[in-house]
């Protein structure tokens, strides 16, 4: 029994023992086999969900790439964290190799010509691997969990200093081939053979070639690519040197050279009479790319070092742009825009003060606090200077349609050329737009417009004619019509003149000659008007119809002698005709009816039109009181169509002033014109017809009026308009406007007038340019048009809606600099200035009109564009050949020389393929034989640094 229990013991003991080995195998495994097994479980996830899932998962896209995405994950291994990242772009169709040139490519990409990849690497500050067992243990590890995974992706670890942009890799290509990776990075003291093709190429053949062979005797099949990267000096550097070289010449007596100040880029630009704008093309990147050759020996590689870039098959132009023109914040920009703001703050701060002296007479006891600080009042030189600009240089006629936007009449403001407009545009840049400086310029400004009124001196910069342009703001208006009034001052103080000359110098006889008088002379009109055969006004003849060319025979003769039988001296002499009207004949007499030269409707501005508007609502809108207020402008036409028309009755003034009120017979109306012109026809005179209803009525006001009118051409008539009560009239109004009337009007034309300024630009064909205006006029009418109905108030919503538009106007303001400087640049090559603009607008339109950019909005402009064979001479002028004096030339050492412009950077590709066979791999055909790229190396770098990648394929 013992021993059988004993066996049965020893039997439990054995199982037991099998039991606890068995447990042992699975829960003593290593740290780093869970490591690896649990990178293996990561990357079968990443593989079994494919791109579309990790897109729905959350995978970033690159912000250099519009293909490459990125998913990571966090590892724990030995105390240590590890994050696992994997690349992949979203539409994988090829075998997995990249282009070489492509420049939305990632790094390891570029270096190593793999797709898709993952690279491992610490959690740290460094990002890198520092100790070389641990990199090689951790690419083990992805090594072979990706074996385990059946993947073919390439691994990657970072590994020495961060600045060196080291990496090794490894990568599984079947069961027979391994390609392996490694990179490096010189910063400094490359040695003379790499700086040149020869000693890359050299280099390339030593990876392969056995050390004892003659490198420069013996040929290799070798695939060569090479990108050149030439960038300009930037625009304003280049400047300096241009300016320094200058004053250098004049230091060393050259006479000739006539440099003196720095030229600008934008001299000639419109809005360079107000500021100066930063160049927002700083410089170009032109890059040269030769495509893909096959280079037997280092003589080759030679040849091309000395090779011109104008040899290379594509030419890539990227443009570099400044920073300022996406970077919102504020005060880094000065424009139009940027003073456009301090003026929308003192128009907020208009509703202060009554008057405009208020401002001014601000003490320190007195006024608000925030007139008392930062409100710093000009000196006098500075005020005097912009009131000779404005008043004294120059008085030449204005060109309102300068400048002048189609859209830009929709803003209530004053035209670009006007007095008001330019005051409005000096006012800007005068002590930094405050209200007090606004105030003290506006008093000066009131004083010399009253100065040129008491002096009858033209009012500079307006028309001194025409009608007012009720288009305009009101204190525009005001000014034309000052113009008008000191034009029609002077005009009567110089027929005042001329008067008292000729009565000093006039004969005392009379000429015996004169059958009407000694007032004949007088009543005949000064300024005699012309018929339409240009002939003079005549004393009326019954057989000279006033050099109409129409003969009295057209007419019964019966009439003729009535005209004769009792004529009066005083009736036969017209005065004031401009022509004969058409056919038309007088009622009473058998004479052609004449047009009179009659004086201008009264001018009147916005505000006087609306008096008039409240006085007939307040009156009502009969017809007489409708007479009344014309009962001037009426009483002057009936005296001149009746010195026109001596033998004329209040029916022919009817016919002529308002044929609406003469209604004629029907039979008449139907009669066949020619029968007017038949020589028989008695009884077409007198003609037929009868006055409307409203003009017989018992005690009609225009009757009234032509009875009391005296038969007096324009020229002898008392002016519509007195010019001296006017004008004292408008002078009173400059001098006593509120302070916030005055700021709105001012507001209204300092952006109008800044939008056309802008507008002169010359941007060439850019058609996005064109409509962004376009825009920017339909945006402003819109936002201003409540400044135009005075409903602002203080604290009023609008002043932050005139803040936006500031920003929107800043907006269209670089945008327009963008396109004034690519179009100077690329007069020769329109096509280039086009598609580049046409990029940068997409880039620059998210920014538009907003005061921050959105998430999705892209941060920086990385848009290239190919140059075509017949641009490329454009574009290498760009690159001005070096002087001696210039201070940044240094000793050409890389060859392939642009202009006298080496590379700032140069990279190369070197590859060798060959056929292999993959017996292993009978899943897949397609691997019996192909060709691989066995060896590859990217070189990058300049004289002064040098970064290499190399690939090799091995057999394991």
């Amino acid at each position: 029994m013992a021993s059988s229990s004993k066996l049965e013991s020893d039997s439990e003991d054995e199982a037991l023992d099998e039991e606890v080995e068995h447990f042992d195998d699975f829960t003593l495994a290593s740290s780093w086999e869970r490591f690896i097994s649990e990178i293996e479980a990561v990357c079968r996830q990443w593989m079994s969900d494919g791109p579309k899932n990790l897109l729905e998962k959350g995978a970033v896209l690159l912000e250099f790439s519009k293909n490459l995405y990125k998913v990571k994950f966090e590892l724990k291994y030995a105390l240590k964290s590890y994050l696992m990242e994997y690349y992949f772009e979203k539409s994988n169709t090829d075998d997995g190799k990249v282009s070489d040139w492509n420049f939305n490519l990632h790094d390891l990409q570029l270096c190593f010509g793999v797709k898709e990849f993952l690279v491992i690497a610490p959690q740290s500050a460094s990002g890198v691997v520092l100790d070389a067992p641990e990199a090689s243990k951790l690419l083990s590890a992805v090594a072979i969990a990706l074996s385990n995974c059946s993947s073919l992706l390439p691994a990657f670890v970072p590994v020495h200093d961060p600045s060196r942009k080291a990496y090794i890799g490894i990568q599984n290509r079947g069961t027979v081939f391994t390609r392996r990776f490694e990179s490096d990075h010189i910063g400094s003291q490359v040695p003379v053979k790499l700086m040149h093709l020869e000693g890359l190429y050299e280099l390339f053949l030593s990876k392969f070639a056995y050390s004892t062979l003659d490198l420069s005797v013996h040929l290799f099949k070798v695939h060569f690519t090479m990108k050149l990267t030439y960038r300009t000096l930037s625009f304003d550097d280049d400047n300096d040197v241009q300016e320094t070289d200058a004053e250098m010449t004049e230091s060393e007596g050259n006479p000739a050279s006539d440099i003196h100040s720095k030229a600008q880029w934008d001299d000639d630009c419109p809005w360079s009479e107000w500021y100066s704008a930063e160049d927002p093309v700083k410089g170009f990147e032109v890059i040269a790319i030769w495509s893909e050759k096959m280079v037997e020996s280092s003589s080759e590689m030679a040849e091309l070092e000395n090779a011109s870039p104008h040899e290379a098959e594509k030419w890539i132009l990227f443009p570099i742009f400044s920073q300022n023109l996406t970077d919102g914040s504020k005060g880094n920009q000065i424009g139009f825009a940027s003073q456009l703001h301090f003026l929308v703050d003192a128009l907020d701060m208009s509703f202060e003060a009554q008057f405009m002296e208020d401002f001014v007479s601000v003490v320190e006891n007195q006024g608000p606090d925030n007139l008392k600080t930062s409100m710093v009042i000009p000196p006098p030189t500075v005020i005097d200077r912009t009131l000779k600009e404005l008043f004294h240089d120059g008085v030449q006629e204005p060109n309102f349609a300068k400048g002048e936007h189609k859209n830009s009449r929709a803003i209530k403001g004053a035209p670009f050329e006007s007095l008001f407009a330019q005051f409005c545009l000096h006012s800007l840049w005068v002590g930094n737009c405050n209200i007090r400086a606004i105030a003290v310029l506006w008093i000066e400004f009131v004083r010399e417009v009253r100065w040129c009124w008491e002096e009858s001196q033209p009012l500079p910069k307006m028309p001194a004619n025409g009608s007012i342009d009720l288009s305009t703001c009101l204190i525009n208006q005001k000014l034309q019509m000052l113009a008008i009034c000191i034009e029609s001052k002077r005009e009567l103080n110089e027929d005042y003149q001329d008067c008292i000359g000729s009565m000093d110098q006039a004969s005392p006889h009379k000429k015996e000659d004169d059958p009407f008088g000694e007032d004949s002379d007088s009543s005949i009109m000064l300024t005699p008007g012309e018929n339409f055969d240009g002939k003079h006004d005549s004393p009326s003849k019954p057989d000279d119809l006033h050099g109409s060319g129409t003969t009295v025979s057209k007419f019964s003769s019966e009439p003729e002698h009535m005209v004769l039988a009792d004529p009066k001296p005083s009736d036969c002499i017209r005065r004031g005709s401009t022509g004969v009207v058409g056919s038309m004949m007088l009622l009473k007499s058998h004479q052609r009816m004449h047009a009179p030269s009659t004086q201008d409707a009264p001018l009147m501005t916005e505000d006087m039109h609306e008096e008039r508007l409240r006085a007939v609502e307040a009156f009502g809108d009969s017809f007489n009181f409708s007479g009344q207020l014309e009962k001037e402008i009426l009483s002057t036409d009936m005296s001149a169509f009746k010195a026109a028309n001596p033998d004329a009755i209040f029916e022919d003034f009817i016919r002529w002033h308002s044929p609406g009120d003469w209604e004629s017979d029907d039979t008449q109306e139907k009669r066949p014109i020619k029968r007017l012109a038949m020589e028989d026809s008695n009884n077409d005179w007198p003609p037929r017809g009868w006055l409307s209803r409203r003009m017989s009525e018992h005690g009609n006001l225009w009757r009234k009026i032509w009875n009391d009118a005296p038969a007096l051409p324009a020229s002898e008539q008392k002016p519509l308009l007195d010019p001296n009560r006017e004008g004292e009239k408008i002078l009173h109004y400059l001098e006593t406007l509120r302070p916030h009337l005055l700021l709105e009007q001012m507001v209204c034309t300092a952006f109008r007038a800044s939008a056309d300024a802008l507008n002169q630009t010359s941007y060439g064909g850019l058609k996005q340019m064109a409509t962004k205006m376009e825009q920017l006029y339909l945006t402003m009418a819109s936002s201003l048009r409540p400044l135009q109905a005075n409903r602002l108030s203080s604290g009023s919503e609008i002043i932050d809606d005139l803040r936006r538009l500031c920003g929107v106007l800043e907006h269209v303001e670089k945008l327009l600099t963008v396109a004034a400087s690519l179009h100077r640049k690329f007069l020769q090559a329109p096509r280039l200035s086009e598609a580049i603009f046409s990029d940068y607008y997409i880039f620059f339109l998210p920014r538009m009109g907003t005061a921050s950019v959105g998430d999705n909005a892209q941060m920086d402009f990385d848009k290239k564009q190919q140059v075509r064979i017949h641009e490329r001479p454009v574009v290498s002028n760009m690159f001005t050949p070096p002087t001696a004096n210039q201070s940044w030339r240094k000793v050409l050492s890389m060859g392939n020389n642009l202009n006298g412009h080496e590379p700032v950077l140069r990279e190369i590709i070197f590859s060798i393929r060959d056929r292999v066979s993959n017996h292993y791999a009978a899943h897949i055909p397609s691997v019996y034989q192909r060709e691989i790229e066995t060896y590859r190396m990217y070189t990058c770098g300049t004289s002064n640094d040098l970064r290499v990648a190399l690939s090799v394929v091995s057999c394991d």
